[in-house]
């Protein structure tokens, strides 16, 4: 069987486009997405809550009040805890598969939301938001890798998809939960063990779902695997699944079976996938999304707006536009393509930033004018809207979708570890860089990291609209050799699909 007939691939899809998927075709797949997609609600739920919950922290601590730096490390400890789950998270999903993973992460995020619900000091509430962050860290992981596995090719961008749109849809849900606690006792108490309640939804699921019938047939579980597939395909392409499945696994077997963290830098085309990959990751974080995301009711009071309930309605019309954004990515990403869709948002991006940066030059040279206050804050929608279809989904779907089976696991928390480490570099600084040079230069900063962004993408990145995980790697394959035939055929297959 060659590659362009394999199933899944555009020259299979071409020659029996009966058996050719959508995105609401199977409700089992939709089903298995949504279940897995609520580790992204986890994570989205705790990106937002923290913003509001940190105007009543302040008020309830009267050292959180007077330091940034605890007031950073309250948001940034999830953050720590967050790279260390998602580096174990890859050898965990490996080892033991993507369903153990994930019950593992619901564990530990409830857990860590009651510790939190019952600091009676800083302290403690930092240890909390460590025992969070590891469970987000492992589910940021396992989600997109255990959809991917599960998802035909031809909708694998836009079901992986869904999980960013979990992610934005559990900050928008965030931001509700902040605006009915600001009046409640105990304010931001209720704001963060609220969120233990999707993980344990989520575990109770979980229980009762299968594993990644990819990782099943690694582990010669093959009985268990064809259960789970029969399920996926209808039977004319159930065999030609099984068949492509076999041969590709078995290939992974005898070029490598113990895969360690330091042989994703001894093979070159594992090497330049993982650059694409973990660059993606970085320069997601570096555009600012989190610094949106985390400090919105904070840059909301910078511009202007005194009050915190204020701060959080503006901040809860943010989040409403990241979810509608990533809806529309959700069909984008499988028509558009995700490359172009990368470039398109990273314009937008760097359009709003120079607003926002603009913006916040002139307020502070001019504080009485008002208007300058409601710029900053289309600057933040519009940043939201051009960031939300785009560089919110495809650095994760790109990641699920780029890595051969052996790897995909330990290359995939890699990558998200480096996502976790960018996210952490910019929420420990943001306050501290604009306290140091003002939030207008701080934008400016922000805006010069998009426009490498853009270059970087241009140059690394490919195209995988469509592709089956074997076309993808057969495109790090030839560009570890260097073959301009390798760049043709790369062509040919997406002109293919288009």
């Amino acid at each position: 069987m060659t590659i362009g007939s394999m199933p899944g691939s555009s020259g299979y899809l071409s020659l029996y486009p009966e058996r050719k998927m959508s995105y609401f075709s199977n409700l089992y797949v939709l089903g298995l997405t949504v279940t897995a997609g609520i580790g992204g609600l986890l994570f989205g739920y705790d990106t937002g809550v923290i913003s509001g919950a940190l105007l009543y922290i302040k008020d309830d601590f009267e050292a959180v009040k007077e330091s940034t730096f605890l007031q950073e490390t309250i948001v940034s400890m999830a953050l720590v805890g967050a790279m260390i789950g998602a580096a174990s998270g890859g050898w965990i999903n490996d080892s033991y598969g993507r369903k153990k993973a994930t019950l593992l992460a619901d564990v530990v995020f409830a857990v860590g939301a009651v510790v939190m619900a019952a600091a009676p000091d800083p302290y403690v509430l930092i240890a909390g938001r460590l025992l969070v962050g590891l469970g987000v860290g492992v589910a940021s992981v396992t989600a997109p890798v255990y959809i991917a596995e599960a998802s035909p090719s031809e909708v694998r961008g836009g079901l992986v998809s869904t999980n960013v749109l979990m992610i934005t849809g559990g900050q928008f849900f965030s931001y509700l939960i902040n605006l009915a606690f600001t009046e409640v006792p105990g304010t931001w108490r209720w704001m963060l063990g609220v969120s233990g309640v999707p993980a344990v939804i989520q575990f109770s699921i979980m229980l009762f779902l299968p594993e990644s019938p990819r990782w099943l047939f690694m582990k010669d579980d093959k009985t268990k695997a064809i259960t789970v597939l029969s399920k996926i395909y209808a039977p004319d392409r159930l065999e030609d699944e099984i068949d492509s499945l076999s041969a590709a696994l078995e290939e992974e077997r005898r070029k490598k079976i113990n895969v360690r963290y330091r042989d994703v830098f001894k093979s070159k085309e594992i090497r330049i996938a993982f650059l694409a990959g973990a660059g993606l990751q970085a320069f997601q974080q570096f555009t600012g999304i989190n610094t949106v995301m985390y400090y919105s009711p904070t840059i909301v009071q910078m511009a202007g707006f005194s009050s915190n309930q204020l701060a959080l309605l503006l901040s809860l019309i943010v989040a409403a536009m990241n979810a509608a954004g990533t809806i529309v990515g959700i069909y984008l990403i499988d028509h558009v393509g995700r490359k172009k869709l990368a470039l398109a948002s990273l314009s937008g991006v760097l359009a709003s930033l120079a607003i926002l940066s603009g913006a916040f030059f002139a307020e502070s040279s001019d504080s009485t004018n008002g208007l300058y206050g409601w710029l900053a804050v289309i600057g933040l929608a519009l940043y939201i809207a051009c960031f939300s279809p785009g560089m919110g989904p495809v650095p994760w779907t790109v990641n699920s979708e780029i890595y051969p089976e052996a790897y995909r696991g330990i290359c995939g928390g890699m990558s998200a570890t480096i996502n976790w480490i960018s996210n952490l570099i910019v929420a420990e600084s943001f306050l501290s860089i604009a306290d140091a040079v003002g939030t207008g230069a701080t934008f400016l900063i922000l805006a010069c990291v998009a426009v490498l962004a853009i270059v970087f993408v241009v140059i690394f990145v490919p195209e995988t609209k469509g592709l089956t995980f074997e076309e993808v790697e057969r495109i790090w394959k030839e560009k570890a050799l260097g073959s301009s035939k390798g760049k043709e055929s790369t062509e040919g297959l997406l002109e293919d699909e288009a």
